[in-house]
């Protein structure tokens, strides 16, 4: 006895399967931020000032200070003001370490984000983020760079502190 498979039908889905099914397109838009390591040496050793804030899903991280250039900034000239607002401290950019692309997704657009990221001398101030115009800021502090590249959140920040202290010591 031989079986004939039955023909295929095509079953048309169900309205809530469509929805499922539909790929959602998202404007893509363009940022750009500066920010860095900035470093203030104490009694030999360097430390880098990092600043605690909230990521996508609530948990306390740490990273780089850093923000948008706003009006017709520089990216220098926007590390320098984003890092005194997000730390307090004063400084100077001393070079470029490295530019940082990389893209995410928000709920109503796709981000292409470009940073810049500078080697920066501490001037003075002191450590808050009650300068902070976002209250992204929750916490800040002076650690070392070692201490640093073990504590940073991202991968491509803790190579950014890899560069610094590279620079720092006469690598690069």
């Amino acid at each position: 006895m031989s079986v004939t498979p039955s023909p295929r039908r095509r079953v048309p889905a169900s309205p809530r399967r469509r929805a499922y099914n539909v790929r959602r397109v998202l404007p893509t838009v363009d940022e750009t931020s500066a920010g860095g390591v900035t470093i203030d040496v104490v009694g030999g050793r360097a430390f880098v000032a990092v600043i605690a804030r909230r990521n996508r899903v609530g948990r306390l991280e740490w990273c780089l200070p850093k923000g948008h250039l706003e009006g017709d900034e520089t990216a220098p000239q926007a590390a320098v003001r984003e890092i005194y607002e997000e730390t307090g401290i004063k400084s100077r950019v001393l070079r470029h370490l490295a530019t940082i692309d990389y893209w995410f997704a928000g709920d109503d657009r796709r981000v292409h984000k470009v940073v810049h990221h500078y080697l920066l001398e501490a001037l003075g101030g002191y450590l808050t983020v009650e300068n902070d115009p976002d209250h992204e800021a929750e916490d800040v502090a002076w650690l070392t760079l070692e201490e640093a590249a073990s504590r940073l959140a991202y991968p491509n920040e803790r190579r950014v502190i890899a560069t610094a202290r590279d620079v720092l010591i006469g690598r690069a």
